[in-house]
């Protein structure tokens, strides 16, 4: 099953005692990239999110956005930062009458202050907000792969459709190719009499033997067979493997687009160059395809 890169999902889950609601987007990389944006007070908890997202999501780059709403504040414990309250305090005299400045250091503004009163989870329901950010984050990543899926299979229908073409054009060069030999033989016999003006008679098989090392010399047989083979290969793998197999198909593509370059190289024929003009075209059409699939 061929699955892109991109996609978004959304997932819900509520607990009793809060509501978490997650969002993942992912799009092309070459490898994994998985990043986790949550409140830093449940970061305890990232790893075991990101392992919920790595099931699915083999390969690309996902980003996932988690949100919690609390209910109850049942998972919610308020400390006081008592040294930062101190030090803040400290300083804040020492301000006031380094400077002669009127007013108090009150509980309002001590209160107030960075970190002095910091909202933490409850240590002991750790498991319990795991399991809810967990369930959260699973649900999203599963609607992500629904999406990944339906537009894999739109990927691969498009990839198959210029594979067929492929073997179309491979099948009406191989019928061609015998034709070079031929055509090479007539054009040579004439070109002899041009130049020679018929003055020199040149031996049948002279000119046949000349004809022939051309002949070996424009020999796309093998890179035919090959070129076939990796059209099949892709193929098969597009419609039998349930693997991430983005990066072997991009390896087969390169491969295909090398026969192909050795061909329009080798074959010094009109009508094979502008038949492989097609095939580097519909290659190039399916690396760029391949790019997004996991």
């Amino acid at each position: 099953m061929v699955k892109s890169m991109t996609g978004f999902g959304r997932g819900e889950h509520s607990d009793g005692k809060r509501r978490v609601v997650c969002e993942v987007k992912a799009v092309n990389h070459r490898y994994a990239d998985i990043s986790i944006r949550m409140p830093r007070r449940y970061s305890f908890a990232e790893e075991r999110v990101k392992n919920v997202v790595k099931v699915i999501a083999k390969r690309g780059k996902v980003e996932v956005s988690i949100v919690v709403e609390h209910i109850t504040e049942d998972d919610i414990d308020i400390k006081l930062n008592e040294m930062a309250a101190r030090q803040y305090y400290e300083n804040l005299t020492e301000l006031k009458s380094r400077f002669s400045l009127a007013g108090e250091v009150s509980l309002e503004l001590l209160a107030s202050l960075p970190d002095v009163m910091k909202m933490m989870p409850d240590v002991a329901g750790e498991e319990e907000i795991c399991s809810a950010l967990e369930a959260g984050a699973r649900l999203a990543v599963e609607n992500l792969d629904i999406m990944r899926v339906a537009e894999g299979e739109k990927l691969a229908e498009d990839i198959l459709a210029r594979g067929k073409l492929i073997k179309g054009l491979v099948w009406k060069i191989e019928a061609l190719a015998p034709e070079v030999y031929t055509m090479y033989y007539g054009k040579l016999k004439e070109r002899i009499k041009e130049l020679t003006e018929n003055s020199i008679t040149v031996p049948e098989d002279r000119i046949a033997a000349e004809a022939a090392i051309y002949a070996d010399k424009s020999n796309i047989t093998e890179e035919l067979v090959r070129l076939k083979s990796h059209v099949g290969q892709l193929e098969f793998t597009i419609k039998k493997s349930n693997q991430p197999d983005g990066k072997k198909l991009d390896f087969l593509a390169q491969e295909m687009n090398r026969e192909a370059n050795t061909i329009g190289a080798k074959a010094n024929n009109l009508d094979i160059t502008n038949m492989m003009l097609e095939i580097k075209s519909e290659i190039e059409k399916i690396r760029e395809q391949i790019q997004n699939i996991e």
